[in-house]
C-alpha cells in the first residue's frame, strides 16, 4: 500500500510507493527497519563535532560563550534529526542515497571544523561565517534533495518546492547575515547582541517550521528505527564525556598515573553510568513501546516529532555541557603541583558539570511524563539536591565537588529505580520478549536461505 509521509524537520509530504520499493534509485523503509552503517558513519562526523563545540567553548568560559555553544548544538541537532528522518523512510544503504550521504557526511564534517569561526571569523583562512553557512545549507539541502526526488511524480510535492526549500534558505539567510553585519552600524556589545538575534531567530525558522507543518500526514515508518538512533546519539554525546575526562586540549602525552587522576576518572565514569541508566534501563525501551502502540499516523507523528526532534535537544545539551565541566579537570590532578583534592572548580565549570546532569534529569522527567504517563519524583528531588549542593560544591576542591555530583547522581537514579520497579519489570519483560521474537525469526529465515 503506498504511504504518505511528512517530516517535521524537512517539511515534506512525499507519496513513498510499495513495501520495500519506490522510486528509481531509492527504495522505501518498512516497520521493522534498524539503523544502517550509514546513519552510523554520520554519527562519527558528530563526535568530532560535539568535542569541537565542547572545546571552543571551555576557551571562552563566559555566559556568551555558553549561549554561543547552546546556538550551535541547536542547529547541529537539527541537520542530525533530518539525516534521522532520512534513515525512518528510505533506506539509506541502498541506491543512490549512499552517494547523497556521503555528501551530507563530507558538508557535516567541514561544517564541524567551521564552529570555532562560525559566530566571528578570525585573521587566516577562510571567512569562518560564511563557510558555516554554506555546509549548513549544504546538508539541509541534500537532506531535501531526497525527499523531492521521491516524490517528483506527486504533483503536490512540485507544488511546495518554496515550503519544502524555504526554512533551509531562510535560516541560512539569517546566519550569513549575522556573519557578514557591517561592525561600523554597532559599537562592541551591540554587534554581539544583533549577531546573536540573527543567529536566534536562524533557529526559531527551523524548529518553528516543524511546529507549523503539522497535520500533513507525516509518520514513523519504523518506530523501532526512530527510538534506536535517538539512543545511538545519546550514546554519541555520552562518549564526548568520556572523551571529555581522557583529554585535554593541550594535553600531548600520556597522564601520570597518581590516586587523584584514578579518583577522577572513576567519579567521572559513575556519573556518566548513572545518566546511561536513567536513560536506557528503562525509560527508552518504555518510550519506543509507547510509540509502537500509538497506532493512528497522525498521534505517531505528534508524539515522534515532541518526545525524539524537539525534547531530546535538552537531553543531548545536558550531557555537552556535564562534558564542558569535565574538561581538563582530570588533568589538574595529574598536575604535581596541583593539592591533593585539586582547588575549588571555577563557577562556569561548575555550573556546566551540576547544571548539565540537571538539565539532563529534568528532560528526561519530561519524556517519562510524556511517553509514560508516570511523573518522576526521585529524579525530581535529584534534581533539587544537585540545585542545593551546587553553592557547597563551589567552596570544596574539584574532586570532592565531582564526588558529590556522582553520589548525588546515583542515589537519585537508585531511588527512581527502585520506585519504577514494577513498571520497569514489565518494560523490560516485554522488549526481551520482542528480542527473543526477532531472534527466532532471523534464525528461521536464515536457516531456510542461507
Amino acid at each position: 500500500m503506498p504511504g504518505i509521509c511528512h517530516s517535521p524537520q524537512l517539511g515534506c509530504h512525499t507519496l513513498l510507493v510499495g513495501q520495500g520499493g519506490g522510486t528509481r534509485g531509492v527504495r522505501r523503509s518498512a516497520p521493522g527497519s534498524r539503523a544502517t552503517p550509514l546513519e552510523l558513519f554520520y554519527d562519527l562526523v558528530f563526535v568530532f563535532a560535539f568535542l569541537h563545540v565542547t572545546t571552543a567553548t571551555a576557551g571562552n568560559p563566559t555566559a556568551r560563550g555558553l549561549v554561543r555553544c547552546l546556538v550551535l548544538l541547536a542547529l547541529l541537532w537539527w541537520c542530525w534529526s533530518g539525516f534521522a528522518v532520512l534513515g525512518n523512510l528510505i533506506r539509506t544503504d541502498q541506491g543512490i542515497v549512499p552517494a547523497v550521504g556521503f555528501v551530507t557526511i563530507a558538508a557535516a564534517f567541514v561544517l564541524a571544523l567551521s564552529l570555532p569561526k562560525a559566530f566571528v571569523d578570525r585573521p587566516g583562512g577562510l571567512f569562518g561565517p560564511l563557510v558555516f553557512a554554506t555546509c549548513y545549507f549544504v546538508v539541509r539541502v541534500s537532506e531535501t534533495v531526497i525527499f523531492l526526488w521521491i516524490g517528483r511524480r506527486n504533483r503536490d510535492v512540485r507544488r511546495r518546492w518554496q515550503l519544502l526549500a524555504l526554512p533551509a534558505f531562510l535560516a541560512t539567510g539569517l546566519i550569513v547575515v549575522a556573519g557578514l553585519l557591517p561592525q561600523r552600524f554597532f559599537d562592541g556589545s551591540a554587534e554581539s547582541v544583533a549577531r546573536l538575534l540573527c543567529w536566534l531567530a536562524a533557529i526559531g525558522v527551523e524548529y518553528g517550521a516543524g511546529l507549523a507543518l503539522r497535520g500533513t500526514g507525516w509518520t514513523v515508518l519504523s518506530a523501532g528505527h526512530w527510538a534506536e538512533r535517538h539512543g545511538q546519539i545519546v550514546l554519541v554525546a555520552l562518549g564526548e564525556a568520556i572523551i571529555a575526562l581522557g583529554f585535554s586540549p593541550g594535553e600531548t602525552a600520556g597522564l601520570s598515573l597518581t590516586w587523584p587522576v584514578l579518583f577522577a576518572a572513576v567519579l567521572g565514569i559513575a556519573v556518566a553510568a548513572a545518566m546511561w541508566w536513567a536513560y536506557f534501563d528503562t525509560l527508552a525501551l518504555g518510550m519506543e513501546q509507547t510509540l509502537h502502540r500509538t497506532r493512528d499516523p497522525d498521534a505517531r507523528a505528534i508524539l515522534a516529532r515532541n518526545a525524539y526532534s524537539y525534547l531530546h535537544l535538552p537531553v543531548i545539551a545536558g550531557v555537552i555541557l556535564f562534558a564542558l565541566g569535565l574538561k581538563g579537570l582530570i588533568h589538574e590532578g595529574a598536575d604535581p603541583t596541583t593539592p591533593s583534592w585539586g582547588v575549588p572548580l571555577p563557577s562556569f565549570d561548575l555550573l556546566a558539570l551540576y547544571g548539565g546532569v540537571a538539565l539532563y534529569l529534568l528532560a528526561l522527567i519530561v519524556l517519562g511524563r510524556l511517553m509514560l504517563g508516570a511523573p518522576r519524583w526521585p529524579t525530581i528531588g535529584g534534581i533539587l539536591l544537585l540545585v542545593a549542593l551546587v553553592p557547597v560544591a563551589g567552596t570544596l576542591p574539584e574532586l570532592i565537588a565531582l564526588g558529590m555530583l556522582a553520589l548525588a547522581a546515583a542515589v537519585a537514579v537508585a531511588a527512581q529505580t527502585v520506585v519504577d520497579s514494577r513498571r520497569r519489570a514489565g518494560v523490560r519483560q516485554t522488549a526481551f520478549e520482542e528480542q527473543l521474537a526477532a531472534e527466532e525469526e532471523q534464525t528461521r529465515w536464515r536457516g531456510h536461505h542461507l
